[in-house]
């Protein structure tokens, strides 16, 4: 069986630091591989794998500011459409544009939906419903409107992440700088519990962190490393008495959850989302509704395994 497997080209997949969704492309590319399949991946030039690379765009354009998104987005996704009776399967990771090609090939695609960024996009997975196959990333975002063939968790490659049964004496909020994560509510969660507070992440939103977040930063109590590498990243998850993850929107599914519970790191996350299906309640963290349920839920992580939680 030949598989094209299209990717996003905001970052390089894998993604050097953040890109959740060109992660997850990578993961299955490779596994994938592995199990004998002829992949194609179509992806940023400079990207690496095992299968075949196709690409049309040098850089990812997040990382070159001299390249117009709409323009290579356009440029490679008909890219792949052009090539498509090469192939016995399209797997589509690349949202709701490429869907608009898919009737003028006779290849099956599969689209994995990694959330929806806007109601406003539905019109156009509600025009392929029933021609393109839907896979959501969690129960919690699936739309009424669309049928699904089935809800697959995101994997990850569980030996990338140490085990840690004895951490240091930090929590740790790894994410986004962005109000949807809740990186200033972290930080209250932290001081309210007089516990040492790491974070780490992407600045997508340079005025909330500007105004919210880098005033509540001493450097001794509450750090920020910046956007960190895998190593770091993987490291500051190992040893971290958990992690919090108070965000304030419906996540689709949160790599970074799972990330955590790989290297025995228990979380406290808003009940938001798909939460519910990643955290079993006192078996790998606590789900709770606010700061003061999160302090609450700080005195019993003791009671976790860490083991239990990988």
């Amino acid at each position: 069986m030949k598989i094209a497997m299209l990717s996003p080209i905001a970052w390089s997949t894998p993604p050097k630091q953040y890109g959740p969704w060109e992660l997850v492309v990578s993961l299955l590319t490779e596994g994938l591989v592995k199990r004998g399949f002829d992949v194609t991946l179509f992806a940023t030039a400079d990207s690496k794998t095992a299968g075949k690379l196709h690409a049309v765009c040098a850089r990812s354009y997040e990382e070159d500011k001299e390249l117009d998104p709409k323009v290579w987005e356009c440029l490679h996704i008909s890219e792949l459409f052009e090539h498509a009776d090469e192939f016995d399967i399209i797997h589509n990771h690349y949202d709701f544009l490429p869907l608009s090609y898919s009737g003028l090939v006779q290849t099956p695609v599969v689209t994995t939906i990694h959330g929806f960024s806007s109601t406003k996009i539905l019109p156009v997975y509600q025009k392929y419903n029933g021609t393109v196959f839907y896979v959501s990333i969690s129960d919690a975002d699936r739309s009424p409107h669309l049928d699904y063939l089935a809800t697959v968790h995101h994997g990850i490659d569980i030996d990338l992440f140490p085990f840690n049964e004895k951490p240091d004496d930090y929590l740790l909020f790894l994410g986004r700088i962005h109000p949807d994560k809740g990186a200033r509510e972290a930080i209250e969660i932290a001081r309210a519990a007089g516990m040492k507070l790491r974070m780490a992440g992407y600045i997508q939103d340079q005025h909330y962190y500007e105004t919210e977040v880098k005033p509540l930063i001493d450097n001794v109590q509450i750090t920020y490393e910046g956007h960190v590498s895998n190593d770091v990243r993987n490291s500051l998850l190992s040893n971290a008495v958990a992690l919090l993850h108070p965000i304030h929107f419906e996540e689709p599914f949160g790599l970074t959850v799972v990330e955590s519970m790989a290297c025995g790191t228990p979380i406290i996350a808003n009940k938001k989302g798909s939460m519910p299906e990643l955290i079993q309640e006192g078996e790998n963290g606590f789900l709770v509704t606010g700061i003061e349920e999160a302090v609450i839920a700080l005195n019993k992580i003791p009671g976790i395994s860490r083991r239990r939680c990988r």
